[in-house]
């Protein structure tokens, strides 16, 4: 039996079944191969030691907030710029600065610099930030602290500039 134009056989049913899974399947491919090419879900290396750190960490934090220090950062024109200020707006020195520039998303694009102090107080190095979110996080190691100083800051990178 031969079918007549119009009718509607196996071979069609077949047809449209395979090209349904089919597009179902290279999707659910794709998403998968984009999945693990980006972000790891790798928040922290070891989730029992930085438990055990989460304390220490915040007494820091604590203690590094009741000094008054004021910061302040600047990324604009391929350079970023950070300064930090005691309670009477004088420099903090700082005996090095450095700067970890981390995608939310996905660590491939994580970079780092080494901030250089200028005659004003303030440190900067050129970065080339591609446009969206980041995570900058400042460590200033300050011979008056037992500790480094520690920021960290999410920004929005537009056009090469903090938004």
């Amino acid at each position: 039996m031969t079918a007549r134009k119009g009718e509607f056989t196996g071979r069609h049913m077949l047809a449209i079944m395979v090209a349904f899974f089919g597009v179902i399947i290279a999707v659910n491919v794709t998403m998968a191969v984009m999945a693990g090419r980006s972000w790891t879900g790798i928040v922290v290396e070891d989730t029992y030691i930085a438990s055990q750190e989460f304390n220490a960490n915040a007494a820091e934090g604590r203690a590094q907030a009741a000094l008054g220090w004021t910061s302040a950062l600047e990324v604009a024109g391929g350079v970023v710029t950070w300064r930090l200020t005691d309670r009477s707006g004088a420099p903090v020195w700082s005996d090095g600065v450095t700067a970890q520039f981390r995608h939310p998303a996905y660590d491939s694009a994580d970079r780092a610099a080494v901030l250089v102090r200028g005659e004003d107080g303030s440190f900067s190095a050129p970065v080339d930030l591609p446009d969206g979110q980041w995570i900058i996080a400042i460590a200033a190691e300050v011979t008056a602290l037992d500790h480094p100083y520690r920021e960290a800051r999410r920004v929005t990178i537009r056009d090469g500039a903090m938004q």
